[in-house]
């Protein structure tokens, strides 16, 4: 299909009855329901082990994701990675995905500046977020960061009201409809990007640590 300006939301590339993440992510590859995947190198789909216990939801690819085709390679990835660690979780009971699948940013000589992406993008890119839920069965839903929680939990969420707590899942999201899991939890807390920004990276990272702490001891 043909871009022809306006977002039209990736619902007719999401396959109707997925047969598994590859498939989705295969699919995804053509997506063009919003004007990010002009610019953008690839979609960068998500990534993890199939029966996850946790899944992580973030913004959206970054520059180094956006090159590598892989979600939270970056620094930020690497600082979650260091997150997970000191938190206790294992690694290998995670999958990890963004809201937005295409990276947006603005050009400015040979550098690509990170630009957050906007609701257009959000609600476009919502049917690739809802399939893979279709697929993962966790036990608990970790939202990094504001647009990451707008994706799932609406419009008026706000980070700093919402993080570290225990949420029920779905019956706190937008469209819990949307979401055919079984009654679960969710927390929210701040994107890793946020604690690289933060004046005081190592109260930032503190405060990540804890709330992962948190999604540790709810599946432990």
């Amino acid at each position: 299909m043909q871009w022809t300006g306006a977002p039209v939301g990736a619902q007719q590339w999401v396959p109707p009855h997925p047969r598994g993440i590859d498939e989705l992510k295969s699919s995804a590859a053509d997506c063009h329901g919003c004007e990010l995947h002009q610019d953008a190198t690839q979609t960068v789909f998500g990534r993890g082990a199939p029966h996850a216990r946790i899944v992580f939801v973030g913004e959206q690819p970054g520059d180094v994701e956006d090159q590598r085709g892989l979600p939270f390679v970056g620094p930020a990835g690497r600082l979650l990675r260091e997150a997970v660690d000191d938190a206790g979780i294992d690694p290998a009971e995670l999958y990890i995905t963004n809201a937005v699948k295409h990276f947006r940013f603005e050009a400015r000589g040979s550098r690509r500046i990170h630009q957050t992406p906007g609701p257009a993008h959000i609600t476009a890119c919502r049917p690739w977020l809802v399939a893979e839920f279709s697929l993962l069965k966790p036990e608990l839903v970790v939202i990094l960061g504001a647009t990451a929680g707008k994706a799932l939990l609406g419009p008026s969420f706000r980070v700093t009201r919402a993080r570290g707590q225990l949420m029920p899942w779905p019956a706190s999201a937008q469209h819990p409809e949307d979401f055919p899991v079984a009654d679960i939890q969710a927390l929210a807390t701040i994107h890793p990007s946020a604690v690289l920004r933060a004046d005081d990276r190592e109260a930032a990272y503190g405060g990540l640590v804890d709330d992962l702490r948190i999604a540790a001891r709810a599946v432990a």
